[in-house]
């Protein structure tokens, strides 16, 4: 498995542990035996996509989505061409609500990643159909890690938590350096209840970077 250049020095300590080394022979193992997703050189998207250096917004997810042709790595992202899944298309009527855009075509976050929003999952990998099979694996202590690393190494980072769980990752965030955006989950469950709709999480973080003289995110 290998990372973008920019992560290497901050995540290098961490790829040499014990727990990662056990990580890597569990997701060689299960992409050798079973259908996983995603692709094996989109494991690590959401890093290639967006450099340590350009880091701006980090965004967190849960799982890779788990049906064919569906995750490409970034959280909440499906490849072009792929039908839009639920929380992705109450992301779009916010994003539309918010900004007054209209929705796009293509679930594919590539082009937010690009502008320096990290898509961090969770859980990197996941066995085809099956929710949730590769947690507790070791995913979640590499990608708490980053967390802390961006913490720690970077400033005026926007966090974006969306529902419990990723208000629960991002807890030990440094909130006197970065600014972190909670609100509910944009899946159906939860913004139905109406906890999503309504957040203006992506003007905000917008309005954040546009303070602090950096670039905003064309969402």
């Amino acid at each position: 498995m290998d990372i973008d250049k920019s992560w290497k020095p901050i995540l290098q300590s961490e790829f040499e542990k014990p727990y990662f080394k056990e990580l890597e022979e569990f997701v060689q193992f299960e992409y050798a035996q079973n259908t996983c997703y995603p692709k094996e050189e989109q494991i690590f998207s959401a890093f290639d996509h967006c450099s340590f250096d350009d880091l701006k917004v980090v965004i967190i997810g849960q799982d890779p989505y788990h049906g064919v042709g569906q995750a490409n790595g970034l959280c909440f992202s499906v490849n072009d061409g792929i039908k839009h899944p639920p929380s992705l298309v109450n992301i779009f009527k916010e994003l539309q609500t918010n900004l007054n855009q209209s929705i796009p075509l293509s679930g594919n976050l590539e082009r937010w990643a690009d502008q320096g929003v990290l898509l961090l999952n969770a859980t990197l990998t996941v066995r085809a159909h099956e929710a949730g099979s590769h947690q507790k694996k070791g995913w979640e202590q590499f990608t708490d890690a980053v967390i802390q690393r961006i913490s720690e190494e970077k400033e005026d980072i926007v966090f974006l938590l969306w529902g419990g769980f990723a208000k629960k990752k991002g807890k030990k965030i440094d909130r006197t350096k970065h600014s972190v955006l909670e609100s509910g989950h944009p899946s159906p469950l939860s913004a139905n209840r109406g906890y999503w709709f309504g957040n203006k999480c992506f003007s905000e973080a917008n309005i954040f970077l546009k303070n602090k003289n950096l670039d905003e995110v064309m969402w």
